[in-house]
């Protein structure tokens, strides 16, 4: 075998994610590397904090970026905050809160699962059933924007519900993130996981984290120890809210978080009022486009996530072909389907750096030219 350079082609990425991502944040990636314990590099971790702060709309001190992709920032919150015989109270409504689920038996907990269809919202409603009926429940566990489905739910409702029983909150905000509003002080969210790779056009392999202070009393009240060493947020709080001095926990991905400085200043540089109303702007221009095409939505309209559109393959399409076509004659990914929608769909990404009027229309153009 012989071995070769890469060179990857300049792709637009219209899938699930990862998203485009900005020329800023590519050249912010190149920068020289220098230590993970360098007086600059710990300045720049506080600006870092500060700018998610931003972000996710909180004052939480402990808010940072794992060192690895979303799956890990789900990890980092399950295994904190669940011990075992912890009853939690988890919402499927697709692909990711089937891993929500997974997280609590692994952690040893005991889990109240509330259905939902997918492709449509966590029903307030059911979950409430389901507080009342579980007096003892410890969290509620459920998706904002379940990325495998495009469905968007009621995340303010359904921490407000959570606090009226008793209960912790942790949210999935993987694909949300910097795409749809998102306020986690104002709606008592008490912890929460992102990806970088999403709506702010990073690079892939970083997991921007909050904890609520009452997140934390309980993560500090644990009787048994974390499982995961290198998520244990009581060694790595050390490594990121340390004070002058940062403890040595793991040597951080330093050129990811350059990129991810660069892409959070961006997004403030922009505000996230104006990031969430140009994310709605382009799915509305694509969403009408689609409609054209005769292409129907999986999601009602006031359930839909503007960044991650789930249209239905029209029946004797070849799913797999028209997106090699698309991937060969254009340089456009789109997704395919997940979960119950294999094959059945297609995920259409608007996240980020993508969410541009140039995107949108090469993507119907190409669709209409494929489709034809």
């Amino acid at each position: 075998m012989s071995f070769s350079h890469f060179f990857p082609p300049q792709r637009t990425l219209m899938g699930p994610g990862p998203s485009d991502v900005s020329p800023q944040v590519l050249a912010a990636l190149s920068k020289p590397t220098i230590g993970h314990l360098d007086p600059l590099f710990v300045g720049l971790m506080d600006e870092i904090k500060a700018l998610l702060q931003y972000a996710f709309q909180t004052e939480n001190k402990l808010t940072m970026a794992v060192s690895a992709p979303g799956s890990a920032g789900m990890e980092t919150c399950f295994v904190n905050l669940v011990e075992p015989g912890d009853k939690v109270i988890v919402c499927i409504n697709g692909v990711f809160g089937q891993r929500m689920l997974e997280n609590v038996k692994r952690c040893g907990g005991e889990a109240v699962v509330v259905e939902q269809a997918w492709g449509r919202a966590v029903d307030p409603q059911h979950v409430e059933e389901a507080l009342k009926a579980n007096a003892d429940a410890k969290f509620l566990a459920f998706v904002h924007a379940e990325t495998s489905t495009g469905a968007r739910s009621d995340a303010k409702t359904l921490c407000a519900l959570a606090k009226q029983h008793g209960c912790l909150t942790i949210v999935d905000a993987v694909t949300s993130l910097g795409g749809v509003e998102l306020r986690v002080d104002e709606w008592g969210i008490d912890a929460i996981y992102s990806g970088s790779q999403k709506c702010l056009s990073c690079v892939p392999g970083l997991s921007p984290v909050s904890f609520s202070d009452a997140a934390v009393e309980k993560i500090k009240a644990r009787k048994t120890p974390v499982q995961s060493w290198f998520l244990d947020q009581s060694l790595v709080m050390a490594y990121w809210s340390g004070d002058g001095k940062r403890s040595y926990h793991h040597t951080a991905p330093v050129n990811s978080l350059y990129a991810l400085h660069e892409s959070l200043l961006l997004l403030k540089n922009e505000t996230l009022e104006k990031a969430w109303a140009r994310h709605q702007k382009q799915h509305e221009k694509l969403a009408e486009g689609l409609k054209e095409l005769g292409l129907d939505f999986v999601v009602p309209e006031d359930e839909r996530l503007p960044q991650l559109n789930n249209v239905y393959i029209p029946e004797g399409v070849d799913d797999a072909a028209v997106r090699k076509q698309l991937l060969e004659e254009y340089n456009l990914e789109i997704g395919a389907g997940l979960g119950a929608f294999a094959g059945k769909t297609w995920r259409i990404g608007l996240m980020g750096y993508a969410a541009r009027s140039e995107n949108v229309a090469l993507c119907l153009a190409a669709l209409k030219s494929v489709l034809k």
